[in-house]
């Protein structure tokens, strides 16, 4: 436990959900511990790495009931204020779609110290499985990630974003997919290389490969569902599966794919 006044919240970004992927910094924080407010999707074991800490768990899903931000936000300041080391352990990378701006707003303005622990967020666990660059210079000058789900639940300009050429890693898209390729489609070629790939590294990942006018309808038809990142460019048809087969799509497991690579090698 912290002494006096010395509490503090760190913001730990858990990776996508293999404990290997996390750093040491991370487990370091982790063991400190005093308090760990841990999101829903995140690996449950991680909890082994912080002994003496109280586990709160406050869940975030789409579609899901959750546990509302603002009664996040004050129970981080409540148990700093305590003198307490409060770790908020967050699902992926903590700054990209995983609502740290408006923690890390709400705590300064509280005037509770805050730090952040990076992590590898699902876009790129995703490209590893795929064996993939995501900003292969062959095909495009960077990557784009996009959330699908607007804060006034709009959705992004996908005409604009397609137009650009980048690679696209597209968050939180499951439940729209076939609007937001269809959208894609009027600005690309159908024949677009896309994949989708849930739980990213994970044990339980699977992807889906194919092309933009047909990934939507592989991935239904192979149950992929939330949370899942789709990925859309040139750069995904240098996965291995497309060098296998570039008109048809697979299903493939995280095992699988590691195999796929070893034969090209």
């Amino acid at each position: 436990m912290m002494t006096g006044n010395e509490g503090k919240v760190t913001l730990v970004s858990a990776g996508p959900g293999d404990l290997d992927l996390l750093t040491l910094k991370a487990a370091k924080v982790l063991a400190s511990a005093d308090v760990v407010l841990l999101d829903d999707l995140v690996n449950p074991e991680i909890v082994t790495l912080a002994p003496q800490a109280r586990v709160i768990r406050v869940g975030k899903r789409g579609g899901c009931r959750s546990t509302p931000q603002a009664f996040i936000e004050r129970l981080m300041q409540r148990y700093a204020r305590r003198g307490l080391h409060v770790v908020r352990v967050k699902g992926g990378d903590a700054l990209l779609f995983g609502r740290a701006g408006e923690e890390l707003a709400a705590l300064r303005r509280a005037g509770v110290t805050v730090e952040i622990v990076n992590g590898v967020s699902s876009a790129f666990a995703a490209a590893a499985g795929l064996g993939v660059s995501l900003t292969h210079r062959d095909h495009c000058q960077g990557v784009i990630f996009v959330t699908a789900h607007l804060r006034d639940h709009s959705e992004p300009d996908w005409q604009a974003l397609a137009a650009t050429g980048m690679t696209l890693a597209i968050y939180m898209g499951m439940s729209r997919i076939e609007s937001l390729c269809a959208t894609l489609v009027d600005a690309l070629p159908t024949a677009t290389p896309a994949a989708v790939v849930q739980w990213a590294g994970s044990a339980n990942e699977r992807r889906v490969t194919g092309t933009l006018g047909a990934i939507a309808a592989h991935a239904r038809a192979a149950g992929l569902g939330s949370p899942a990142i789709i990925l859309v460019g040139n750069a995904i048809g240098e996965a291995a599966s497309f060098a296998i087969s570039p008109a048809s799509f697979g299903v493939h497991s995280r095992e699988a794919s590691i195999e796929d690579l070893r034969r090209r090698a």
